[in-house]
């Protein structure tokens, strides 16, 4: 198992299935046009699972589906089967905004899915609408519903904070997610990719978060555990779980073991990294396991990217993609890497 040159593990690998997504949430896709990938870059499902077996040779032992919106993929449950039959793969997951999961969660866990993350920053339909320039509320709490009864206790929501816009919903989301069998996971607002609406003042922060809460619910005692997950987990007073995501006041750069293959076949090291490793073209280009296993092998042992710490340590100097660069390269953009 290959280490970086912070002496990080290869562990973690997040599938972009595509760029495509059918909300425009403000803070991941807040333009009226994106460029999109050529459909016949984007890697077959053949493909991924061939990835995806090298991958497991250099230590990955946890994959998760993302898009963009990843159930817009076309006969998605048949990619699910393929990689949860894979020998040492302890972990398959997926992330969604929900909107399509009622219609497919069944086909999914059937095909041996084992966890689900949802996205959902609001509970109310006037604010959702706002958010995503969509009016699909019902359509994601109908999902959630779903994923209660299909996935019960194996899955997750998570909710970007935003100050001014959801941070009066703290409270009504950790009941939503109490009555869903569901951990709510908060996200501080991240400056990555094509978030051109970010500014320090939206920033909720894990201290301001935990004290809003604790205002409510009393003290909230943390859960010491050895894990390389990003979320920072807090018990409530009354055995609830919470995870806050602090990317952005304090990042978890030193114990990421996480990368990320677009729906392209672009592999990036990092969320925040503006050049990626092709591959696609590898692969189509007739290269063996073993000379895709050496490309992964030597880029990861390569390896130094703290993203978020450089970003925050550039505090409010921190530069931001032009609109023209992310049209001219997609792959800067937060929903073509997967977020």
């Amino acid at each position: 198992m290959p280490a970086d040159l912070l002496g990080r593990p290869l562990r973690n690998l997040r599938l972009s299935v595509t760029d495509r997504c059918n909300l425009r949430c403000a803070y991941c896709m807040p333009e009226e046009e994106y460029t999109w990938l050529p459909r016949e870059d984007v890697l077959h499902f053949e493909e991924i699972s061939a990835l995806a077996d090298v991958f497991l040779t250099q230590g990955v032992d946890r994959l998760r589906l993302t898009g963009g919106e990843p159930l817009l993929r076309r006969g998605l449950p048949e990619l699910v089967r393929m990689l949860a039959a894979k020998p040492g793969l302890n972990d398959l997951a997926l992330t969604t905004n929900g909107v399509l999961l009622a219609g497919q969660i069944d086909a999914l866990a059937a095909a041996g899915l084992r966890r689900i993350t949802v996205s959902l920053d609001t509970l109310r339909a006037d604010r959702f609408k706002t958010l995503t320039r969509f009016d699909e509320l019902p359509r994601v709490l109908e999902g959630m519903d779903a994923a209660k009864r299909v996935l019960s206790h194996r899955f997750k929501i998570d909710t970007v904070v935003i100050s001014g816009v959801n941070d009066d919903e703290l409270v009504d989301l950790v009941e939503y997610g109490k009555s869903m069998n569901a951990e709510v996971r908060f996200i501080e607002y991240m400056d990555v990719g094509g978030a051109t609406k970010w500014s320090p003042d939206r920033v909720v922060s894990r201290i301001d978060i935990l004290a809003r809460l604790a205002a409510h619910y009393g003290p909230i005692a943390p859960i010491v555990e050895e894990s390389s997950a990003p979320a920072d987990r807090f018990t409530l007073p009354d055995g609830t779980t919470i995870g806050i995501i602090s990317s952005t006041t304090s990042p978890f750069c030193r114990s990421c073991d996480r990368s990320r293959l677009t729906a392209d076949g672009m592999w990036y090291l990092c969320l925040y990294a503006t050049r990626g490793t092709d591959l696609r073209a590898a692969l189509r280009g007739g290269a063996s396991p073993e000379e895709i296993a050496g490309i992964i092998s030597k880029g990861w042992q390569q390896r130094d990217d703290r993203g978020a710490e450089t970003r925050l340590a550039l505090g409010e100097r921190r530069a931001f993609f032009p609109i023209k660069a992310l049209k001219q390269d997609p792959h800067l953009e937060m929903h073509t890497r997967g977020g």
